[in-house]
């Protein structure tokens, strides 16, 4: 974590349990970001909090710290059963969980609690079996929890501590049916610890947290200052055959070592995947419907250095921890402002420099007011020169096709393009030219094929059955 990121409070003077400060120590922290600075007390004093804070700032780090001092400093409830969890967290996505059960088992590793994992997409039986076993902690997602909540694997009337990570993503997800059903569930809120951490505290998060906690003190971490006191932000304003082109000069001109490259829909991820591949740049595509054990695959050997550049869509724009991201190339704007914060918030953590880099296309440029709007501050603009257009190599056959520019900006119109030219047997009415330039007339027209007879009229009466519709 760099220094430079950090406050005066040590975390030695916080009162913490020295089991707990065993974990904190062996994780290589002395010093609380601001957002540990400015929640830790509360929470250590009993207080519910709901923070505003972006990711890599820390957050994880603070609630996990004051579950763990609640846990070691109240005993478990009388008669507690070893699969009623004392302590739930909730996270939106699954690799938010994963992140977030890494972090407990190092920060925990001397408090004596067991940490249990369920999420979907992977290992039903073995998480049921884990929680079953008996659990202290459970970090999950909505959807796998609910399903063994009904299935009654687990309950949580002897719940001690609620942690809701991300609360703003709950409801772009769809989940906040899910969290509410989970909430009416637990114990009274006088009865236990309430944590939320959340990039924006809009209306209808406070209106959640002011619901379903006691009393919740407010913290704010302003997203403005993130943006720009670590990330480098910058903007090209450029046409849609000009991205790829500009895309992979900056990432030769700036010699990038890990990057994320941001589009809006799958389709344009695998496109881009497949030219970056082909002009020489190990690339990967990671979406929503990429199923789990490959996605985890994809995420480590991405953190392992073995491909240097991966397109994603929003489903990684949060919750992800991936160390040493120097580059964010938003390829295509995002239509949400609050997802361009999200985004560039995988670089520059934990008190790094970063860079983000943005091309606004005519498609997506309509987004940008939104987005400055939403950062407070203006992007600073770039222009594209002509040394950034540069020829790339076609991917192999049969890979999605992509308009590219191949000429300089200045003084050129890219002229139409002629698909019959390329195949004319494809296109038997288009006019050609022999080899001496005389107009080759097409060929004669087929026949007309000859009438159907027609159907036989049912009788009065009855309808004509409908074909049945399948699907």
């Amino acid at each position: 974590m760099n220094d430079t990121h950090l406050t005066q409070q040590a975390f030695s003077d916080l009162g913490l349990p020295e089991t707990v400060l065993a974990g904190v120590r062996k994780a290589g922290f002395t010093h609380c970001t601001p957002i540990q600075a400015a929640t830790l007390p509360k929470a250590l004093a009993g207080h519910d909090v709901a923070g505003q804070a972006q990711t890599g700032t820390g957050k994880t780090a603070a609630f996990l710290l004051a579950v763990f001092n609640r846990l070691l400093t109240q005993g478990p409830r009388p008669e507690r059963r070893p699969n009623q969890p004392r302590a739930l967290i909730l996270a939106p996505t699954r690799e938010l969980a994963i992140q977030i059960h890494k972090d407990a088992l190092v920060l925990g590793q001397d408090c004596g609690l067991s940490y249990r994992l369920a999420y979907g997409g992977t290992g039903y039986e073995s998480q049921r079996k884990d929680i079953e076993e008996g659990v202290d902690v459970l970090i999950g997602t909505p959807g796998r929890l609910i399903d063994y909540f009904k299935q009654h694997v687990f309950d949580l009337r002897a719940l001690q501590a609620m942690v809701l990570d991300e609360a703003d993503r709950m409801f772009d997800l769809g989940f906040i049916k899910d969290i509410r059903y989970l909430l009416h569930r637990m114990p009274p809120v006088n009865e236990r610890l309430s944590l939320l951490f959340s990039a924006t505290l809009s209306y209808r998060v406070m209106e959640l947290a002011y619901e379903h906690m006691n009393n919740p003190e407010l913290v704010r971490i302003e997203a403005e200052k993130m943006t720009a006191e670590r990330v480098r932000e910058r903007l090209y304003h450029l046409g849609q055959d000009e991205k790829l082109p500009v895309l992979v000069s900056l990432l030769r001109r700036e010699q990038v070592a890990r990057a994320l490259v941001f589009t809006n829909t799958k389709h344009v991820a695998e496109r881009v995947q497949g030219w970056l591949a082909a002009n020489d740049f190990g690339a990967a595509v990671l979406s929503g419907d990429v199923p789990q054990q490959k996605r985890q695959g994809l995420l480590a050997d991405f953190q392992g250095g073995r491909f240097p550049v991966l397109v994603a869509t929003d489903v990684a724009a949060r919750g992800l921890h991936i160390p040493d991201v120097s580059h964010v190339f938003n390829y295509d704007l995002p239509q949400d402002a609050e997802d361009y914060v999200h985004r560039i918030g995988r670089t520059a953590r934990a008190g790094a420099a970063g860079e983000a880099v943005s091309l606004a296309c005519d498609e997506y440029a309509f987004s940008l007011l939104d987005i400055e709007a939403y950062i407070g501050h203006k992007i600073p603009v770039v222009q594209v020169t002509d040394d950034l257009i540069v020829p790339l190599n076609r991917p192999a056959r049969g890979a999605p096709p992509e308009r590219v520019a191949r000429r300089p900006r200045q003084g050129r119109e890219a002229p139409p393009r002629h698909h019959a030219q390329r195949n004319p047997s494809k296109q038997p009415h288009e006019e050609t030219r022999g080899a001496h330039g005389a107009a080759v007339p097409p060929p004669p027209a087929k026949p007309a094929a000859s009438p159907r007879p027609a159907q036989p009229t049912p009788p009065r009466g009855r309808k004509t059955p409908e074909k049945p519709v399948l699907g």
